[in-house]
C-alpha cells in the first residue's frame, strides 16, 4: 500500500552552503540542515542535502512531496561569462543597438570611463530586412530567402542559441514569430529566444539586453535542470520541482529552462519573502532585512508592510526588464577575503574564499584569512561546535592566516589585526544597508533590523549601532531563513503589455482589450501549472507617467475595468504616489500609460508549521573568553534553545547552524514566532 508523499523542502544554495528547510505535512515539524555547496555541480550538493536530510529526520527519499528549489546558478554564469555562444537576429540597422546601450556614465570623474564588451560580438549581430511600424503595421516582411540565408550562417557561426529581437515586435510578433518557426523547422536542437516572449516591452536596449541574456543562460540552465532532474530520479525523488523567480514567486521547471532570466534573484528573493512573513507575523510594518551568508550581503527594505517591486533591475551593469524585488547586494559574507594593499589599506571582499577552499579554518586548503577567520580568532565562535558539530573548525589556522595576511603588514597584534577585519566588514555592511534607506528618504530610527543568514547574528548588532537601529530581531533557524521563505512561495507568472497611449477615457476600448489579453494569458500559464480557479489571484498594475517624462512608475490598479470610474482611481493612486516619491504632484498634466502588468499567483497548499528542536538543545551553558576592543574578557555563552529570559550583553548566543554576538549596552529576549528581539538598553519596541 503506498503512502502519500508528505515532505516539503525549501532549498537555497549560496555560494558557500546549501541551505535547506525541511517541513513534514503529517504533524507541521519544521527542521533545518546545512551542507556544503558542490561549486562545480550544485545538485550534487542539493542531492547530498536531501540524503542526510532524510536520514537524520526518518523519511524515505521518496516521501518527498514538493522542492522548491531557489539557485544562484544563473547569476553565477552571468558574473562569470559562462555563457553560451549567441547569435543576435535583429531588425537591419539596428545592430548596435547592444553596444550603444545608454549614454550615462558610471563614473563621472573617470577620464577613461570602462566600456564593457557587450555579450554578442558585432560579427554575431546579424541583420533582417524587415520592419514593422510603431503602431503595428507592416512595412517590410522578411522574404524567405533572407530567412534560409540567415539561418545558413548560424551554422558558421558555431551558434549554441539564438535570440530574436526586432523593431516594435512587442507591438506586433508576428515576424518574430515567423523567424522562430523558420529556426525550429530548421534546426530543432538550437534553443530560440523571442523579445516578444521574454519583455514585451519599450525601450529598445532594454528589451535587447534581456533577450540576449535570457537566450545566453537557456543552455547553461537548461543543462543544470537536465542534471538535477536526472539526479533526483536516480535518487527515486518523484517530487515536483518548482524554482524561485526574482519576482519572490516559483515556476515550474519547464519554464525556468525557457525564461532562465527570471531566475537572476532566486535566492535572495526568498529572503526578502521571509522577511515580509516576518514583518506581517510581528507587527512591524517596517523591516530592514539582511541576509549576511557566506560570499554576499544581501539588503530588503519592508516598508508600510510592503516590499519594492521592480519592473527593471540590473546585473553586472546589464540591464534586465523583468518584475523582480528590489534586493540590494555587496559582496560581504563569512567567506569573505580580507588583504592588504599596496598603499597599506585593509581591504574586505568582495573576493571570496567560497566553500572551496574555504576559509583558513575549514581546514581544506586555504590560507588567506576571510572574515570567519577573524570571528574565530577573537572567541566568537566554538571550533567544536560549527554547523552544529558537523564541521570543527581550526582556530590554529585562523590566527595564522590573521597574522600573516593583516596584522604583519600592518604592524598589529592578531586580536587588533582580527578586529580590524571586522571594523571594516561592518562598516561596509552598515554602508549597503544605509544606501538603501537614504535613496528613498527613509531614516533608519524608523525600522528595525532582522538578522539573518549564517554569518548575520555575529554583524548584526554593530551594523544597527552605526545605523542608529534601536532594534534587531533574529528569527530561528536564521541561518536558513532564505530557505524557510523559498518554502513558503507561491506560483507567480507576470505578464505585461506596453503600449503608449493617454490614460484619458478615449483609450479605455484598448485597455479593455489589454485587460482581457492580460486575464487569458495569466489564465492559460496557471492552467498549464495546474492551479484550481479557487487557489488563483490575479492582480493588475499600471506603468504610468506624466506626457513629456522619460519613466514610469508602476501604479496598482485596485479593481481594473475599462469604465471611466475604475480609471480615474488608478489615476489619483498615481498622483499620489508621484508625491510619496518625488514631493510633488500635477493632477491636471496629461499622463500616459506604457504598459498593463498582471501578476497571475497560483497558492499552493499551505500546511502548519512548528519548528523542531535543534542540535543545540542539550548543551549547557558556559563562558569563553572573547576579545572586546580593549582586551580578552570572559563571556557567557548562552544556547538558544534554552533562553527563557532577559540576558544582557555582552553575551553570545549559539544555536545549530550561527552564532549571535550581544554587544555591550544591549539586552536580549525570547520574542513572539520564535525570535530572539535585542534591545538598546533603554529603548523601546520599534515602530
Amino acid at each position: 500500500m503506498s503512502i502519500t508523499p508528505f515532505i516539503r523542502i525549501g532549498i537555497d544554495i549560496g555560494g558557500t552552503f546549501t541551505d535547506l528547510q525541511i517541513l513534514d505535512e503529517r504533524d507541521g515539524a519544521l527542521r533545518s540542515l546545512k551542507t556544503p555547496t558542490t561549486p562545480e555541480d550544485p545538485s550534487i550538493g542539493l542531492l547530498a542535502g536531501l540524503r542526510e536530510a532524510a536520514e537524520r529526520h526518518g523519511f524515505a527519499l521518496s516521501d518527498i512531496r514538493l522542492l522548491l528549489h531557489g539557485t544562484t546558478i544563473a547569476t553565477n554564469a552571468v558574473l562569470e561569462r559562462r555563457l553560451a555562444r549567441g547569435v543576435l537576429l535583429t531588425t537591419a540597422g539596428f545592430e548596435d543597438v547592444l553596444e550603444i546601450g545608454r549614454h550615462s556614465r558610471r563614473d563621472i570623474y573617470g577620464l577613461k570611463p570602462a566600456h564593457e564588451a557587450p555579450l554578442i560580438p558585432r560579427d554575431r549581430r546579424l541583420g533582417v530586412p524587415e520592419r514593422i511600424r510603431a503602431d503595428g503595421g507592416v512595412e517590410r516582411a522578411p522574404e524567405p530567402a533572407a530567412i534560409a540565408a540567415l539561418i545558413d550562417r548560424l551554422a558558421a557561426l558555431e551558434a549554441e542559441a539564438v535570440a530574436v529581437c526586432l523593431l516594435n515586435a512587442h507591438v506586433n510578433p508576428a515576424h518574430e514569430q515567423l523567424l522562430a518557426r523558420a529556426l525550429r523547422q530548421a534546426r530543432p536542437d538550437l534553443p530560440v529566444c523571442l523579445s516578444s516572449e521574454i519583455s514585451p516591452e519599450i525601450r529598445e536596449y532594454e528589451r535587447s539586453s534581456t533577450t540576449v541574456l535570457n537566450t545566453l543562460l537557456m543552455p547553461v540552465v537548461g543543462a543544470y535542470l537536465q542534471r538535477l532532474t536526472g539526479r533526483l530520479a536516480e535518487a527515486g525523488i518523484g517530487a515536483r520541482l518548482l524554482l524561485v523567480q526574482s519576482n519572490s514567486g516559483v515556476c515550474s521547471a519547464e519554464t525556468a529552462a525557457l525564461q532562465p532570466a527570471r531566475l537572476l534573484l532566486s535566492g535572495p528573493s526568498g529572503g526578502a519573502l521571509a522577511t515580509l512573513r516576518m514583518a506581517e507575523a510581528l507587527a512591524r510594518p517596517n523591516l530592514l532585512g539582511v541576509d549576511m551568508g557566506g560570499t554576499s550581503y544581501d539588503v530588503c527594505v519592508v516598508r508600510d508592510g510592503a516590499v519594492t517591486r521592480m519592473t527593471q533591475g540590473e546585473i553586472d551593469h546589464l540591464p534586465v526588464r523583468l518584475p523582480m524585488i528590489e534586493i540590494r547586494t555587496i559582496g560581504s559574507g563569512g567567506g569573505s577575503l580580507a588583504s592588504v594593499d599596496e598603499a597599506g589599506r585593509l581591504k574586505v571582499g568582495p573576493r571570496s574564499a567560497g566553500s572551496r577552499p574555504g576559509p583558513a579554518c575549514y581546514g581544506r586548503g586555504g590560507t588567506e584569512p576571510a572574515v570567519t577567520d577573524a570571528n574565530l580568532a577573537l572567541g566568537r565562535l566554538d571550533p567544536r561546535f560549527f554547523l552544529g558539530g558537523a564541521m570543527p573548525l581550526d582556530a590554529a589556522a585562523s590566527a595564522r592566516a590573521v597574522a600573516e595576511h593583516v596584522g604583519a603588514p600592518l604592524g598589529l597584534e592578531t586580536p587588533a589585526a582580527a578586529a580590524g577585519i571586522l571594523a571594516v566588514t561592518d562598516t561596509n555592511l552598515a554602508a549597503a544597508a544605509r544606501l538603501s534607506l537614504f535613496e528613498k528618504g527613509l531614516d533608519p530610527r524608523d525600522f528595525s533590523l532582522l538578522s539573518f543568514g549564517g554569518a548575520g547574528g555575529l554583524h548584526a548588532i554593530p551594523v544597527a549601532e552605526e545605523l542608529g537601529i534601536p532594534e534587531v530581531i533574529f528569527p530561528a533557524d536564521a541561518s536558513t531563513f532564505s530557505a524557510f521563505g523559498i518554502l513558503h512561495s507561491d506560483i507567480v507568472h507576470d505578464v505585461a503589455r506596453s503600449r503608449v497611449m493617454p490614460a484619458a477615457p478615449e483609450s479605455l476600448p484598448r485597455i479593455g482589450d489589454f485587460l482581457d489579453a492580460l486575464r487569458q494569458q495569466g489564465a492559460a500559464l496557471l492552467d498549464a501549472d495546474g492551479v484550481a480557479p479557487a487557489d488563483r489571484r490575479l492582480a493588475v498594475a499600471a506603468d504610468l507617467r506624466y506626457r513629456g517624462q522619460a519613466f514610469e512608475l508602476v501604479t496598482p490598479w485596485e479593481e481594473p475595468a475599462a469604465e471611466p470610474a475604475a480609471l480615474e482611481r488608478l489615476l489619483a493612486a498615481f498622483h499620489a504616489a508621484h508625491r510619496q516619491r518625488f514631493s510633488y504632484s500635477n493632477p491636471e498634466a496629461p499622463v500616459e500609460l506604457v504598459a498593463l502588468r498582471l501578476s497571475a499567483t497560483g497558492l499552493l497548499a499551505r500546511a502548519e508549521a512548528r519548528r523542531a528542536p535543534g542540535r543545540g538543545a542539550e548543551r549547557a551553558p558556559e563562558a569563553r573568553r572573547v576579545w572586546l576592543g580593549d582586551g580578552w574578557r570572559e563571556v557567557p555563552v548562552h544556547q538558544r534553545e534554552r533562553l527563557t529570559g532577559r540576558i544582557t550583553g555582552p553575551a553570545l548566543i549559539e544555536e545549530e547552524y550561527t552564532t549571535i554576538y550581544l554587544g555591550p549596552g544591549w539586552d536580549c529576549a525570547p520574542g513572539p514566532e520564535a525570535t530572539l528581539i535585542a534591545r538598546r538598553a533603554g529603548t523601546e519596541a520599534a515602530r
